[in-house]
């Protein structure tokens, strides 16, 4: 469209001096017959033309940019700094009022943005919690990287141990967690030597996910071939699984079966990835360098920009139309045009 426009402009005004450079902008105003008068016949000889080519580009332009049609941002949105007063974010999920959780885990602390935009903390200590996820009974689950275990925080803050081992050995460090309709969940279980850890070896033989059944009585592994899982989230229909591999720098999808086994694996995005989450429109938005945001076809449609490593991610507030997003050192937000699809993220 730019170069039929081009094209048609210059045929109606091409100065003799077309095709080579004067020597001064005084020899140019002149060559080309100086500035073009808006009163009597040349004037009015040059609205006319100008009329009709915007006649004939306006019939011919788009109505509206594409990008701005599928952004996943609210017009206008601007990234807000809600809080800069931590040392490292993680974990954001939002409870069943749109309230955010999220970790500041170096400062072993839980913290909480209320609706109203007023910051608490919910726990504290909390050892030394990581991803998050609310469950349906709204139990606060965590990956409580202090003992590498998995934790159910009730919410008058009394702590349940879901798990704390498989097959007799302690777990790698559990990551991030994905709470299923039915109740069951799943977790990443990868390996990051922690300073307040005593040991420095990987205690099982590889990096995995994991599931856990509803009544909390079955854990199984469910994917033994990543190199190191980290963020995970599944569809609000409970029928698909996505897994980011950070180590190899990809993301899949599985579907899920009845029993908590996965099946079908395939590559997602050739992009890994820290916390995630997923909106009503099915696009995937993946953390590292800001936010990256996926179509459910696996295409790159967006990416938020935020300063420091981009942790995690949720939706929240009262519409679940807010992006939360945990980033270095702070708390920020969005208004986006989608809402989030999973009740706790």
């Amino acid at each position: 469209m730019t170069d039929i426009f081009l094209t048609m402009n210059l045929r109606l005004e091409m100065p003799a001096s077309a095709g080579r450079n004067p020597a001064s902008p005084k020899e140019r105003s002149a060559e080309a017959g100086g500035p073009i008068p808006f009163g009597g016949a040349k004037g009015e000889t040059f609205v006319r033309r100008f009329l009709a080519l915007l006649s004939i580009t306006g019939a011919l332009l788009p109505s509206s940019l594409p990008a701005a049609e599928n952004s996943v941002l609210a017009p206008g949105a601007k990234l807000e700094k809600l809080a800069l007063e931590f040392d490292f974010t993680e974990g954001p999920t939002c409870d069943a009022a749109g309230n955010v959780f999220f970790t500041d885990q170096p400062f072993n602390r839980i913290m909480k943005w209320s609706v109203e935009g007023k910051l608490s903390t919910f726990m504290k200590p909390a050892g030394r919690a990581n991803g998050m996820c609310f469950d349906g009974q709204g139990n606060l689950l965590a990956c409580a990287d202090e003992k590498s275990e998995l934790w159910s925080i009730a919410p008058d803050g009394k702590v349940t141990v879901l798990v704390k081992d498989f097959g007799g050995q302690r777990l790698c460090g559990p990551n991030d967690v994905w709470v299923r309709p039915d109740g069951a969940l799943y977790f990443t279980d990868p390996f990051y030597k922690r300073p307040w850890w005593t040991h420095q070896k990987r205690p099982q033989d590889g990096e995995h996910v994991y599931f856990l059944s509803a009544d909390r009585k079955n854990l199984k592994r469910v994917a033994e071939d990543l190199k190191q899982p980290n963020g995970i989230i599944g569809t609000p229909d409970g029928k698909n699984l996505y897994v980011a591999d950070i180590g190899a720098g990809k993301t899949y999808r599985y579907d899920i079966q009845s029993d908590g086994m996965l099946t079908n694996k395939a590559p997602f995005c050739a992009l890994g990835s820290d916390g995630m989450t997923i909106d009503n429109e099915g696009n995937l938005y993946l953390t590292g360098n800001g936010v990256t945001v996926f179509d459910k076809a696996g295409k790159k449609i967006e990416n938020i920009k935020l300063p420091g490593w981009t942790a995690n991610v949720c939706f929240g507030g009262k519409d679940r139309q807010t992006l939360f997003i945990t980033s270095g050192k702070g708390l920020y937000s969005i208004q986006t045009r989608v809402k989030g699809a999973n009740p706790a993220k």
